[in-house]
């Protein structure tokens, strides 16, 4: 099976992502990159519903903000949000923050997204979940439609370790996003921060074993992604048109024959961007995003 793309939109409210030089993308940015979308099939809410065609070809799917306000405020954001972007309903509201569900109030969260379901504003439910997160645990316990999770060429811990298998073998419709790592794989070694400089070799060795055997990084990652076995979608994120067409054009060449193995980091640090910026001061992380 071959998984579909999907587009991700965190860009079009922030500056997201480590190699991301232009900025929060323009309204004007927005529209191209959603009617080509349409063509292939911060306030990012309002953004969407002012730029998207409308009959809407898209499945829209929403995170879920954090717990902390408690389940009548999380609600009431879910539904703002969907009122913002225009619509009736959306495809999917997945869980953002897994800790949520392992918490005091996880099934009572849990159990208000089924409602949600049940009155037919969501299609769909699921969970964004990390590695450290146990995603197979969480679905044998919450029995989610869908489970979001990282993986890349970079990161293979959840190929590795069986779980992408075990949860499409559960019925779970599985979805990888981070399939650039937030764009390390395409920065220069000599842009990274340091906290992740002991990674530069590595990084250098991919982009060689990739060149070797005929592959861009963009091409080989994108294929990685598209043929795991049980991936159903790849959430990929862009700043540009120009950047939405490339990743289609990538998709759709032959997949390049390259050793993934060889490509997977072991480096704990690299493989959660949370950790990226630790050691450094807001100048300093502003520094590196403008390089």
């Amino acid at each position: 099976m071959v998984a579909t793309l999907g587009l991700g939109s965190a860009q079009f409210g922030c500056d997201y992502g480590i190699s991301n030089t232009r900025g929060r993308v323009s309204e004007d940015e927005v529209r191209q990159i959603l009617s080509l979308a349409a063509h292939y099939y911060g306030d990012v809410e309002r953004i969407l519903g002012r730029c998207w065609p409308f009959p809407s070809p898209f499945k829209p799917q929403v995170r879920t903000l954090r717990l902390e306000k408690g389940l009548e405020w999380l609600e009431s954001r879910l539904r703002r949000s969907i009122d913002h972007m225009g619509l009736a309903r959306i495809h999917a509201a997945l869980v953002d923050n897994a800790e949520d569900l392992v918490g005091a109030e996880g099934d009572a969260l849990w159990a208000r997204l089924e409602k949600l379901k049940a009155e037919g504003l969501v299609a769909r439910i699921g969970i964004s979940a990390t590695c450290h997160d146990e995603p197979v645990l969480l679905a044998k316990r919450f029995k989610p439609d869908i489970m979001q999770v990282p993986v890349s060429i970079l990161d293979q811990r959840l190929v590795k370790n069986g779980a992408l298998e075990q949860l499409a073998g559960l019925g779970v419709e599985v979805q990888v996003r981070s399939v650039f790592l937030q764009g390390l794989l395409f920065l220069p070694r000599e842009t990274l921060p340091p906290n992740l400089a002991p990674i530069g070799p590595h990084l250098s060795r991919v982009r060689r074993i990739m060149a070797e055997c005929g592959a861009d990084p963009l091409h080989a990652a994108l294929s990685y992604a598209l043929n795991l076995p049980g991936v159903s979608t790849v959430i990929v994120g862009v700043t540009s048109a120009a950047e939405l067409r490339a990743i289609v054009a990538a998709s759709e060449r032959k997949a390049p024959r390259v050793l993934y193995d060889m490509l997977a980091l072991n480096d704990e640090i690299a493989l959660d961007p949370n950790q990226w910026f630790a050691e450094l001061g807001d100048v300093s992380r502003r520094m590196i995003r403008a390089a």
